[in-house]
C-alpha cells in the first residue's frame, strides 16, 4: 500500500523541466508490418510495480507501462488488450501464448534471451549521484577524494565506484533507502545508486537533497533498461512495437509519459 500511495502522490506533483535522452536509434526505422500480420496486440503485465503497472484505489490498472502499451496500439492502429498476471507467472504466460508481449520490466539476460526477443529500450535506468541541496551546484564527480559516498552494499553501483572513482571513501548500507537517509542526516557526503529509485525518495525529500552531476548510462553494469518482451521469433509484433516507439519518440509522447509518471525526473 505504501508503494501505491507514493505512486498516486507522484501524479499530483508538478513535473520538473529537464532534457530527456532518446534510447532508440532514429535511423533504424522498422517497416510497419501489414495489419493482417498484427491484427491486435495482447499485452501482459503485472499489477505490483508502481508507477509502471499497478491498480488504483478503484481497481483500475494504471501506470507508465499501461499508458505506453495503449499508445503503442494506437500508433499501430490495432486492437489492444492488457491483462495483469502475478509476476512469477507472467513470463510463463507469454511463453505459453497467453499474450503477444510482456511489458513489465523483464530483464534482458542470457536466460530470458533463450525464450524471448526484446523491443528497443524505451526507458534506460542510469546511476546518479545525490547530494544535499546546498552541495548540488558545486558537486564534481572527479573531486571525491576525502568525501564519503553512501551506496548499497553488493550493488553494481558499488562496483562502478570502486572501478571508476577509487578515490572516494565508500560507506556501505543494506539498502538504498538506508544510504539516502544517511546522506540526509549527515552520515555521508554523497549518495550513488539507481536513479529511478532515488527519484521516488527525492519526491518526499526535495527540501533536503537532489540529483547532482550527470546520469551514468552503463548497460553492462546497470542493465539495458526497460523493453517489451515478445516470444522469440515473433518479429511481426516486435517490429510493430519498435516502429511505434520511434513514432512516440518523434511526436513527444514518450517525453509526455515520462514527465507525467516521474515528476522528479532521473535523467
Amino acid at each position: 500500500m505504501a508503494g501505491l500511495a507514493l505512486a498516486l502522490a507522484l501524479l499530483a506533483t508538478p513535473a520538473l523541466a529537464q532534457s530527456l535522452p532518446h534510447h532508440s536509434d532514429p535511423t533504424a526505422r522498422e517497416v510497419l508490418p501489414s495489419l493482417n500480420a498484427v491484427p491486435a496486440i495482447r499485452f501482459l503485465t503485472t499489477a505490483d510495480f508502481p508507477p509502471f503497472n499497478f491498480r488504483d484505489a478503484g481497481g483500475e490498472l494504471i501506470g507508465f507501462n499501461i499508458d505506453l502499451a495503449k499508445r503503442i496500439c494506437a500508433e499501430v492502429n490495432v486492437a489492444c488488450t492488457i491483462q495483469a498476471w502475478p509476476w512469477e507467472q507472467a513470463a510463463n504466460a507469454l511463453a505459453d501464448n497467453q499474450g503477444d508481449a510482456l511489458i513489465a520490466g523483464l530483464a534482458m539476460s542470457g536466460e530470458t534471451g533463450e525464450q524471448f526477443d526484446f523491443s528497443a529500450t524505451y526507458l534506460a535506468l542510469p546511476g546518479r549521484f545525490v547530494t544535499r541541496a546546498a552541495d548540488i551546484g558545486t558537486f564534481d564527480a572527479n573531486s571525491l577524494a576525502g568525501r564519503t559516498v553512501a551506496v548499497r552494499t553488493g550493488s553494481t553501483h558499488e562496483t562502478f565506484l570502486t572501478r571508476y572513482l577509487p578515490e572516494a571513501t565508500i560507506v556501505r548500507f543494506d539498502s538504498e533507502i538506508d544510504a539516502l537517509v544517511a546522506l540526509r542526516e549527515g552520515g555521508a557526503d554523497v549518495f550513488f545508486g539507481d536513479a529511478m529509485r532515488a527519484s521516488f525518495w527525492l519526491n518526499e525529500n526535495l527540501s533536503c537533497c537532489g540529483f547532482a552531476g550527470e546520469p551514468y548510462f552503463r548497460p553492462q553494469l546497470f542493465g539495458e533498461g526497460l523493453a517489451v518482451a515478445v516470444p522469440a521469433g515473433n518479429d511481426a509484433v516486435r517490429h510493430a512495437i519498435d516502429w511505434a516507439l520511434i513514432k512516440l519518440q518523434d511526436n513527444g509522447a514518450l517525453d509526455e509519459l515520462y514527465l507525467r509518471w516521474f515528476p522528479v525526473g532521473f535523467y
